[in-house]
C-alpha cells in the first residue's frame, strides 16, 4: 500500500509564497513521475506541475515563472514551491504518484487560499 501526504498549505496574501510537500511512502520500486494538481469546486483537477524521475518538468502556462516542483528521490518527496501567489491559485492542491508498474495514487489534498 501507498501513502501520500501532503503539507504546507494555508492562507497567504497575494504577492506571497508557500511550499508544500508530499511524501510517499510504502510499497514504491519504481516512480515514473509525481504530480502536483489542483482543483476549485466546480472544476475538474487540473495539472500544474509534474516532474518525472530523469527531473525533467512541466508546468500549467498559468503557474510557468512562479512555480517550481522539485523532487528528492531518496526520500520519495516532492515540493511545490509557489511565489508571487495570486487569488486565482486558491484551490485543493493534490500530489500525485504515478509508478511505472501498477496504479496511480493520490493524496487527500492540502489548501491553499490567496487572500487579503
Amino acid at each position: 500500500q501507498v501513502q501520500l501526504v501532503e503539507s504546507g498549505g494555508g492562507l497567504v496574501q497575494p504577492g506571497g509564497s508557500l511550499r508544500l510537500s508530499c511524501a510517499a511512502s510504502g510499497m514504491i520500486f519504481s516512480i515514473r513521475s509525481m504530480d502536483w494538481y489542483r482543483q476549485t469546486p466546480g472544476k475538474e483537477r487540473e495539472s500544474v506541475a509534474t516532474i518525472s524521475s530523469t527531473g525533467a518538468t512541466n508546468y500549467a502556462d498559468s503557474v510557468k515563472g512562479r512555480f517550481t516542483i522539485s523532487r528528492d528521490n531518496a526520500k520519495n518527496t516532492v515540493h511545490l514551491q509557489m511565489n508571487s501567489l495570486k487569488p486565482e491559485d486558491t484551490a485543493v492542491y493534490y500530489c500525485h504518484l504515478r509508478l511505472s508498474f501498477g496504479p496511480d495514487y493520490w493524496g487527500k489534498g492540502t489548501l491553499v487560499t490567496v487572500s487579503s
